[in-house]
């Protein structure tokens, strides 16, 4: 039985299912979905990256969850909170993060999901703060950051990037728990 941890208005917020896999790899092979980051992933890298988010779960008690809508249960892909510990001087954080397939784009999802994830982060899980982050090229997402509320803090180079590509620039937003959400 799938775990269901909360729900926004129009989503559901549940733990990954095997028939989650097949839709999560289209998305993972994308060129648009994956614009902003190194590389798309193939079936076997995605399978390894669910098996990564369903580890975290394991460990924790959250993490990057499986999103579907509830009016049709269709699967859209993940929100979530996650532990981020590469080397900078914000690190290690909590990161909310999105990633939903091309043919949601455009509905709001993105931004209810992210709100219901700080609100379960700050109210449920007692989290004090939490920290985004994508490529500086990507307008989109910080454009959900500061719609759910968050705050620029800087600009940084990402130590997982090369620095020589072009998404190596990153910008970190962060919000504190008295913060509004939304």
């Amino acid at each position: 039985m799938t775990i269901k941890y909360f729900e926004t208005e129009r989503l559901c917020f549940r733990g990954w299912q095997e028939e989650d896999k097949p839709e999560f790899a289209l998305m993972n092979a994308d060129p648009e979905v994956m614009q902003y980051f190194l590389r798309r992933l193939d079936e076997s890298e995605s399978n390894a990256f669910v098996s990564r988010i369903e580890s975290h779960f394991a460990a924790r008690g959250y993490g990057l969850w499986a999103v579907e809508l509830k009016q049709n249960k269709e699967f859209i892909g993940f929100i979530g909170l996650t532990c981020t510990s590469f080397e900078r001087d914000f690190t290690p954080c909590i990161e909310i993060g999105w990633r939903l397939k091309k043919s949601c784009w455009g509905n709001g999802y993105a931004t209810e999901g992210a709100g219901g994830c700080l609100f379960y982060g700050f109210n449920t899980l007692g989290l004090t703060e939490i920290y985004s982050f994508t490529s500086v090229l990507n307008k989109r997402s910080e454009r959900i950051m500061q719609k759910i509320g968050m705050t620029k803090i800087k600009e940084f180079s990402h130590p997982n990037v090369p620095a020589a590509n072009p998404l190596n620039k990153h910008v970190l937003y962060r919000i504190g728990k008295d913060e509004p959400v939304l």
